[in-house]
């Protein structure tokens, strides 16, 4: 039986089995889509997760038994203040986990073509840029960020030097010029 997104409903609002024209069914995937990481990104991430799950939890523990030493929490701006700092850290937390645990930590290969883990350098309205075609955990000062998933790292994905790639962005239709790609190394 396939899986529903949450919040969809099993049944069409006809009362029937959803069709494929049902935009609130669809099967989940079986297996997770690992996420590229350099071994560097891996290793800011395990540190991350380190620091939440100790001095993190303990920092929040902290607030939270301050906020309730103050009296009556049904009415406490301090222990709501800390409640939600706790729920989004703890969501920090899994997510930190699920990347780590879904994680294809590589190094980038070195090759002609456009991949994830290439450095790309373009020319876009006669200005060049260069982009680190990544997901955002890979995120490195100093470069621009192409994720795969986006239009811009899409469209450069299997580009060589020379070529010239179009991409459809909420602004409108953008080209940009290959002008060389390399592997990134942290």
């Amino acid at each position: 039986i396939p899986a529903l997104r949450p919040g969809a409903s099993p049944a069409s609002p006809s009362g029937s089995t959803p069709s494929s024209a049902d935009a609130t069914f669809a099967p989940m995937p079986d297996e997770p889509e690992p996420t590229w990481l350099t071994p560097a990104a891996h290793r800011q991430l395990e540190e991350e997760l380190e620091r939440l799950t100790t001095a993190g939890r303990r920092r929040v523990e902290e607030r939270l038994a301050e906020a309730r030493s103050h009296g009556d929490i049904r009415e406490n701006a301090d222990y709501e203040a800390a409640k939600q700092e706790q729920g989004l850290m703890e969501a920090r937390i899994r997510r930190i986990q699920h990347l780590l645990k879904t994680a294809e930590v590589r190094a980038a290969e070195s090759t002609d073509l456009v991949e994830i883990g290439s450095l790309v350098t373009v020319r876009e309205d006669g200005e060049e840029n260069e982009y680190l075609v990544a997901t955002p955990e890979n995120r490195v000062p100093g470069y621009h960020l192409a994720s795969p998933q986006g239009p811009l790292g899409r469209a450069l994905l299997g580009a060589r030097a020379g070529d010239r790639v179009d991409y459809q962005a909420p602004g409108g239709t953008f080209s940009v010029e290959v002008l060389a790609v390399r592997p990134f190394s942290a």
